[in-house]
């Protein structure tokens, strides 16, 4: 059954055209690492990569979504220079990048009006 919403409940649950892309991260830490050296890149982590591209990130220190800092999506190469980020970064071992997804129904696939 179709649903019929207004432009202004479309954009208050971020739907259709007001779809909000984002992407999950999902990270591994080399053994041997101390809590400082864990913390003193996370701590680059927020700065250089989430902030540098208005960014926000939400989760904890190995597995997260990353989310536009204001209204809006993730752009593919804000993606992309989060990836090459983290895999320039000696501390982790893994790191998987998902593609773009929606932020806020992840199972939902991407509008074609975003």
């Amino acid at each position: 059954m179709a649903t019929t919403r207004s432009r202004r409940l479309r954009k208050k649950l971020c739907v259709d055209e007001f779809q909000e892309l984002g992407f999950e991260l999902n990270l591994a830490f080399k053994d041997g690492l101390t809590v400082e050296e864990i913390d003193s890149f996370l701590e680059d982590f927020l700065i250089q990569a989430m902030d540098a591209n208005n960014l926000d990130y939400v989760g904890g220190e190995d597995f997260g979504l990353v989310c536009l800092a204001e209204r809006g999506s993730v752009s593919e190469e804000q993606r992309a220079a989060v990836e090459r980020w983290l895999k320039g970064r000696s501390e982790l071992a893994k790191v998987e990048v998902s593609p773009l997804q929606d932020a806020w129904y992840p199972d939902k696939p991407i509008s074609a009006a975003v």
